[in-house]
This record gives C-alpha cells, structure tokens and sequence, in this order.
C-alpha cells in the first residue's frame, strides 16, 4: 500500500512533495467519482427528474467556464495567485442561481481542478494544498447563502472573494512566509499574505463588478438567471 503511494508522490530535496504521473490519474480518478457525487448531491429533493439535469447541466458549464477562463491571465504574480477573465464569478454564479448546498459543491469541485491545474505538480503539506486550493476555491460557494437576497449576485460574489482571501492568506501565514520579498517592510510582516493575496483577488473583483454594472450584460445575467431556474 505504502509503496503504491511512493510511486505517485516523490519528496523533493526542499522537504515538498512532487506529486508524479501516475499521481494524476488517480487525482483524475477521483474527480470523476466527485463528480458523481456531486451530481448525486445536487439533485437532491427537487421537483423532476428534469430539473434535476437542468441544474446539474448549468453547474458544470459554468464550473467549464469558470475553469476555461482560469486560464486566461491579465497577470500573474510569481508565488501563485493571478487575475483571470472573470473566472471567479462563474463559480459563484452556480450559488446564485440554485444556493448554498449546490454552491458549495460545485465550487468544491472546482478547488479541485484548480489544484490540478497549478497546484498539482508541488505540494507543501496537505494542509497547505487544502487551504491553497481546496477550501479557498470552495469558499466561492458561499454566495449561494445569498441567492434570495434582492442583490445577491454582488453581495454573494463580494462574500465569495473576501471568503476566499481569508483561506488563501491562512495558507500565507503557514507556510509562504519565507517568500516575503526583502523590500516588502519589516514591521509590516504581518500584512504579508493578507496584502499579496487580496492584491489580485480585490483587483478581479473590482474588474468583474464593474462588468457587471453594465446595462446589456445585467440584462443578459437576468435572462439566463430565469432560464436557469426556471427551465423544466
């Protein structure tokens, strides 16, 4: 057992973990069985079997959406942490359509393919890997307890980005300290992961806020919003 894990997982000269090829089809693996739990979770009591796929259909192209545009990077910064094409709003969308317990699910799910995506090829520590990505991404989900509130989609996207800061800047605070540039004060050490963190998170928002102020986009939201939750 313990030599099959040696083989996905190699140790590194620096104390990391280097997860190995054979790491990736096992992480792919049980994503997929993820994916039909989570399919299972969010079909829960709701009325049809075609809703149910409704949902479910939705979820995943904005999770696709949301992982698609991940990848498209206005910048970078150099210890992980970017402002992407508006990726953070697809995952909150999915809470603001159908609520928290499809929210957080999907945006779980999500966590996991950003650790696939960047953080999949080095590994702290498990903590770290779940404070990094797993619970910061899923974190997104929380603007589905926002979901019936009059302005939802900005209140339950504001929450979901400053959730996720916390999780991301907890993860400074244990393990990225030593990364701290020498230029960045002495006695403002403690702002560190708060102030690089938020640094892209804030500037995301702000960007997508302002996207979503415009008229003919609110618009389009609205429709596909009924749509969405009204569709059988």
């Amino acid at each position: 057992m313990f030599s099959f894990l040696f083989q996905l997982i190699s140790h590194s000269d620096d104390g990391s973990y280097v997860l190995e090829k054979g790491g990736y089809v096992v992480l792919g693996i049980a994503i997929f069985l993820l994916i039909c739990v989570a399919a299972a979770l969010m079909s829960g009591k709701d009325k049809g079997d075609s809703r149910r796929a409704v949902r479910m259909s939705v979820s995943a192209i904005a999770i696709a959406l949301a992982f698609i545009t991940s990848y498209i990077q206005v910048f970078k910064l150099p210890w992980g942490g970017s402002v992407t094409l508006f990726s953070m709003f697809f995952v909150c969308f999915v809470g603001y359509l159908y609520g928290p317990s499809t929210g957080l699910t999907a945006a779980f799910a999500y966590g996991i393919l950003q650790f696939l995506q960047s953080g999949g090829s080095y590994i702290l520590s498990l903590p770290q890997v779940l404070f990094d990505y797993i619970l910061a991404f899923a974190a997104l989900g929380i603007a589905g307890f926002f979901y019936k509130s009059k302005r939802g989609l900005i209140i339950g996207f504001i929450a979901g980005c400053i959730a996720r800061g916390v999780f991301a800047s907890i993860a400074g605070y244990l393990y990225w300290m030593d990364y701290m540039p020498e230029s960045f004060p002495k006695k403002l050490a403690f702002l560190y992961p708060i102030a690089y963190n938020y640094s892209y998170i804030l500037i995301e928002m702000v960007l997508t806020l302002v996207l979503l102020a415009i008229p003919s986009v609110q618009k389009a939201i609205k429709r596909i919003s009924f749509e969405a939750k009204n569709k059988d």
